[in-house]
């Protein structure tokens, strides 16, 4: 897929580069955005199912409030439970991965895990090597080359041996493929292991325990819905939850408003925009064996 440079148009406000998804041989997958108006990022996000990186190469950096505080960064790590956050800029020019994280072990050094509840520093996982792709980044001319260079430096880190153990790959993958809806002692009983064993090694190895897996992977696809203008009893049917008030209290466990709140208040032009480029969050591969 080719992306286009969209620099030297004046009147673009905000330039959201062409999703790149995973495909075979790439590790994550990928959109860019860019303020060209100057009217400044905020946005509010919440937990995903997927590790999320962000590389800002515009040179004005973000700050990041989250549970973890507010703190000043240019490029920056995200487990899937790393809670709300409000990211915000002047003027930004950012690349933005999605892993799996049953990838993210192999490619960042630490398990998702043991990212906690923080958003961490990418210079303190890849040292010197994240203002060399900083550097990269701006000096690219399209989308296209960014993903690409971003692609690069994540295959450099990969690792085979740091991998999380294959039950818990074929797990995570039947929740993700199962929309959440699944249950969690099928999932132990298809590994061959027991639910306590299952639940320890997931929240050792994703950050979540197998429930909160499939409660978090369901809540995604819901907001789906919402965003696409679905009704909150047509969505909660179709997603599995008992009914609406059920998802209501999903929702006000991920992002602390109701679905009402969340479409009409809480996701601003350029969120809606960032979130129809994404599609769907699923960053799946296909299903391992179990050894």
């Amino acid at each position: 897929m080719q992306a286009s440079s969209l620099d030297s148009d004046p009147g673009v406000e905000w330039e959201i580069g062409p999703p790149s998804g995973v495909v075979p041989g790439r590790r994550a997958a990928m959109i860019g955005f860019r303020d060209h108006s100057a009217s400044g990022l905020d946005l509010r996000v919440a937990d995903i199912p997927a590790v999320t990186v962000v590389v800002e190469f515009g040179g004005s950096g973000l700050t990041v409030e989250g549970p973890g505080g507010r703190r000043e960064l240019t490029a920056f790590v995200a487990g899937c439970a790393s809670g709300i956050m409000r990211i915000s800029g002047a003027r930004p020019a950012c690349v933005e991965a999605r892993l799996s994280p049953v990838q993210a072990y192999s490619l960042l050094g630490v398990a998702p895990a043991e990212l906690g509840g923080a958003v961490v520093d990418l210079t303190d996982l890849w040292g010197p090597r994240a203002a060399l792709l900083r550097e990269r980044l701006a000096a690219a001319a399209t989308w296209e080359q960014r993903f690409a260079l971003t692609e690069d430096f994540l295959a450099g880190r990969a690792d085979p041996a740091r991998a999380v153990d294959p039950e818990v790959a074929v797990g995570w993958h039947r929740i993700v493929t199962g929309r959440g809806q699944v249950r969690i002692g099928e999932l132990a009983e298809a590994c061959g292991w027991s639910r306590k064993r299952l639940w320890a090694r997931f929240d050792a190895q994703i950050g979540l325990t197998p429930k909160r897996a499939a409660m978090l992977v369901r809540f995604r696809h819901a907001v789906d819905g919402l965003v696409a203008g679905g009704s909150a009893a047509d969505i909660a049917a179709s997603c599995g939850y008992t009914d609406q008030s059920h998802l209501g209290r999903d929702m006000s466990s991920f992002v602390g408003v109701t679905p009402a709140t969340l479409t009409r208040k809480v996701l601003n032009p350029f969120s809606r925009r960032r979130h129809q480029a994404w599609g769907t969050f699923v960053l799946d591969r296909p299903e391992p064996a179990v050894r």
